[in-house]
């Protein structure tokens, strides 16, 4: 008893380190809409709490379903948090899109369908738990493009569809989060937190270092761009999230961390202008080169350096290669069929899709005390 409460005890602020990274920091980093701030934090709050509670019932189903051993209840609701990390990134494919009733059956069906997606990778890949969560990126980002391709674009040069200094301040705020946060992220579940800790790190920060010179780059008056920054800071976080709990040396995280935020602000302008427009999707926040790409390249990454690190041993090599590469194949394709599967049942009458005029708008489910009449 008293071995479980001392784990608990050393396992809280870890437990507290994510809370806050997906509470506080995603639900910043969604308010660059100027009209869509309350909806932005407020939901965000509400998806999570839910998402949670879903989650871990989910996993007393499958322990008394399956005969699971059962965990410690910290990392139990640890899990939970980091499961949610899928809806959230979602949410941000969809943000200004959706009303609080098509946002609740998707954390519903998004929680459930992550936990099956694991549970396949786990029981006929052989995927080890702490493994089968690092996908959680790229099947948020892929689920959440997929129910955004059912939903129509918004209108051309919206007058909504904009930030304001203000909004960006506070965006920033979540970055800044979630970029703090990071590390205990990706070593929460890790079997070598301290590696795992030290290669985020490394990572992050050439990332961070990479998107303020890109950003100077490719403008065209040298100056800053915010959008660079608060999507590409992150990449590299994303991107070692696969393997930072074995790489050896910290200048293959810093590699990862450079290419993650070279891919993230080249792909934005490639996916604006030529994949977006043909497929007619439309990504609110940008998750696809902030969490889908990274996640992709941080999926290869993982690879490359399997077969490296097992040269020596070519059956061993072979069976690992097959089983990442099939764990990503299968995240990605169950988030993409699920995903499009939701996003034509969200669009039914009885759930009331909003119009596109209505995109972007608090005012459809917040009071507003000072624009009442006689105020």
């Amino acid at each position: 008893m008293g071995d479980s409460a001392s784990r608990s005890r050393v396992s809280y602020p870890v437990f507290q380190d994510v809370n806050h990274m997906v509470i506080f920091g995603f639900g910043f980093f969604l308010t660059f809409l100027k009209r869509y701030g309350f909806s932005s934090t407020g939901f965000n709050l509400l998806i999570i709490v839910l998402g949670v509670q879903c989650s871990v019932l989910i996993e007393d189903l499958l322990i008394f379903l399956l005969q699971r051993e059962d965990e410690n209840s910290l990392k139990r609701i640890t899990n939970a948090v980091v499961s949610m990390t899928a809806v959230v990134i979602s949410t941000g494919a969809l943000l200004g899109k959706t009303n609080p009733v098509q946002l609740i059956l998707m954390t519903v069906v998004e929680i459930i369908v992550f936990h099956m997606s694991r549970w396949i990778n786990e029981t006929f890949l052989q995927v080890p738990d702490n493994l089968s969560m690092t996908h959680v990126h790229l099947f948020g980002a892929y689920f959440g493009l997929a129910v955004s391709s059912r939903f129509s674009e918004p209108l051309p040069r919206s007058e909504k569809n904009a930030s304001t200094p203000k909004s960006d301040l506070l965006s920033m705020l979540g970055t800044l989060f979630l970029w703090v946060f990071w590390p205990s992220f990706n070593s929460v579940l890790a079997v070598d937190k301290s590696k795992a800790i030290y290669n985020t790190y490394f990572a992050l920060a050439v990332s961070a270092v990479t998107a303020f010179l890109l950003s100077v780059l490719t403008t065209k008056d040298g100056k800053f761009r915010m959008t660079h920054i608060q999507s590409a800071v992150l990449a590299g976080g994303v991107t070692v999230g696969y393997a930072g709990h074995g790489i050896k040396y910290p200048w293959i995280a810093m590699i990862l961390g450079l290419l993650a935020s070279v891919i993230s602000i080249l792909g934005s302008y490639c996916l604006q202008r030529c994949l977006n427009p043909a497929l007619k999707i439309h990504d609110s926040s940008g998750v696809h080169f902030t969490f889908g790409l990274p996640g992709v390249l941080g999926a290869l990454a993982q690879v490359v350096l399997t077969v490296i690190n097992n040269w020596t041993n070519s059956a061993r090599q072979g069976h690992l290669v097959t089983v990442h590469i099939g764990a990503f194949c299968l995240t990605v394709s169950v988030a993409l069929i699920t995903g499009f599967i939701t996003g034509l049942i969200l669009n039914l009458k009885l759930f009331k899709t909003i119009p596109v005029s209505k995109y972007f708008e608090d005012q459809l489910y917040w009071e507003f005390p000072h624009l009442a009449v006689g105020f």
